[in-house]
């Protein structure tokens, strides 16, 4: 296992980007400005970052409108396509190692996750997109004597892409990968807190041949890049993953500028039922643990409410303890840890205010509750773990976005479900049993885009990820995102 020591040099060895990616080329902000990117891991700086600002946007704009119209990559042969998509996806594993070096400095992440989830993940995704690309058929219609009708999907144009920093490359990719197979430009702001892969990815991009102005890479502040993105009257879309606000001020701006579609992957308050026919407790409490500590609870499918039923729930809290007991904050930059730094210095307060929260509406603290690792400088909450919550109350209704697990119990399967209902969210769901009947029946009531039983996050690039209610609207991941991406043109032609 490659050490500490190992990447901590690394990080002193390699170009860490600062520069926006625009027009084909590495470019500073115009404005010259620039501000400073902060580890979470121990609260130094790391780099100074292009502040770019709604000049710089229309600068990528402008480029991508061109590169659009000229046709380049729209009109290029899918064969060809091909080629620099997959040479793409190759550069990125040749430097897979300095991607999540990247990813872990920038938001805390463990650099063990880094290699092994979240930039293969991202490989995996451009790849199959590069794959699929050839693989979107149009429709021919009814047969007539008089007249030859089909529909065709063609890319929309240019695609303003917002990204969160949780997973700051992979859900990056979610969104290019399917843009650009369908022929489209993009500009990609990536969240402030988090732009170094973003901004090597576009480098990489270059490098594989992919035409100037297809991809551009603005960092930047959501209030002056974002929202100059979101507003920008030749854009023909927005696909974000972020915050509810955030997505509801999205769809303002859409109707203020020219009526651009949005697509939203917002939060969520996801459930992980278990039923007191759990088919193997000890998977169902590993599953539960992790299912909202994974990634510092910083996952927008987190299951961050537990409900057990009565029967069995005093057993299953025990065991879901034991294993988040040996769940123990360490520095991210070292392969042996699992859990590293929250984002932001302000994510942990959000998180310790919560807890806060808790304490003061009665919930049964049973594990964590504290900042850890002070003395590091970082931002690190120690696994969380709150008991007796009723449905009612702030932590059973409100996204954390930190490590922060409420516990609820129940007796019936009805009661589950309208508790597990019980929110403005809708983003997944699981649930335990072996009763095919009772999971089938559970996961047909659930209002989520996303059910698993018998499992956590128990799907990959293959199937569509995206929310019900207030966690959005639109699907990333499988086939259908590249329709996302598309306009479907219907065309007739007169046989005279």
């Amino acid at each position: 296992m490659t050490s500490l020591a190992h990447f901590e040099t690394l990080a002193g060895s390699i170009a860490i980007p600062g520069h926006a990616v625009i027009d084909g080329k590495v470019v500073p902000a115009l404005s010259g400005k620039t501000f400073a990117n902060n580890s979470p891991r121990n609260g130094g700086v790391i780099n100074q970052v292009a502040e770019a600002d709604a000049a710089d946007i229309d600068l990528a704009v402008t480029a991508a409108r061109r590169a659009f119209e000229e046709g380049t990559w729209r009109r290029m042969h899918y064969r060809q396509k091909k080629k620099i998509l997959f040479k793409f996806a190759d550069l990125m594993e040749r430097d897979a190692e300095q991607l999540a070096l990247l990813e872990s400095l920038d938001v805390g992440k463990p650099i063990k996750d880094s290699l092994s989830v979240d930039i293969p993940g991202a490989i995996k995704t451009l790849r199959y997109y590069a794959e699929a690309l050839d693989k979107v058929y149009g429709e021919v219609g009814p047969e007539t004597t008089d007249r030859i009708s089909f529909a065709v999907h063609e890319p929309l144009g240019v695609i303003g892409v917002i990204v969160p920093w949780n997973f700051p490359l992979l859900m990056a990719m979610w969104k290019v990968g399917p843009a650009l197979a369908m022929g489209n430009s993009i500009v990609l702001k990536p969240a402030e807190q988090s732009p170094l892969t973003a901004l090597k990815m576009g480098e990489l991009a270059l490098e594989a041949g992919l035409p100037a102005g297809v991809l551009n890479i603005v960092p930047g502040f959501g209030a002056t890049a974002g929202k100059a993105l979101a507003l920008h009257m030749d854009v023909d879309m927005i696909a974000f993953t972020g915050s509810g606000p955030v997505g509801k001020l999205l769809m303002q701006y859409s109707g203020q500028s020219n009526l651009k579609r949005v697509s939203l992957e917002l939060g969520g308050k996801s459930p992980q039922i278990v039923f007191a026919d759990c088919p193997d407790l000890n998977a169902a409490a590993v599953s539960a643990a992790w299912g909202v500590f994974f990634n510092q609870g910083e996952v927008c499918t987190a299951a961050s409410r537990l409900l057990v039923q009565e029967d069995i729930a005093d057993e299953f809290v025990d065991k879901l303890l034991k294993v988040a007991k040996k769940i123990i904050p360490g520095d991210p930059l070292n392969p042996a840890t699992t859990f590293g730094s929250m984002v932001s210095e302000q994510q942990m307060k959000t998180a310790l205010r919560y807890i806060g929260t808790a304490n003061s509406e009665g919930n049964t603290l049973r594990l964590g509750g504290k900042r850890v690792r002070e003395e590091s400088g970082g931002y690190f909450v120690e696994p969380t773990v709150f008991d007796a919550v009723q449905p009612s109350h702030t932590l059973a209704r409100e996204e954390v976005f930190g490590p922060v697990l409420a516990v609820t119990r129940f007796k019936t399967a009805e009661e589950a479900i309208k508790i597990a209902n019980g929110t403005v969210y809708g983003l997944a769901a699981g649930l335990w049993t072996r009763d095919v009947t009772l999971a089938h029946r559970t996961a047909r009531e659930l209002k989520a885009g996303l059910v698993w039983v018998n499992g956590w996050d128990a799907c990959d690039i293959t199937m569509p990820f995206g929310g019900f209610k207030q966690s959005g609207f639109g699907r990333d991941r499988s086939m259908h995102a590249l329709h996302k991406y598309a306009d479907l043109k219907s065309i007739s032609i007169t046989l005279r």
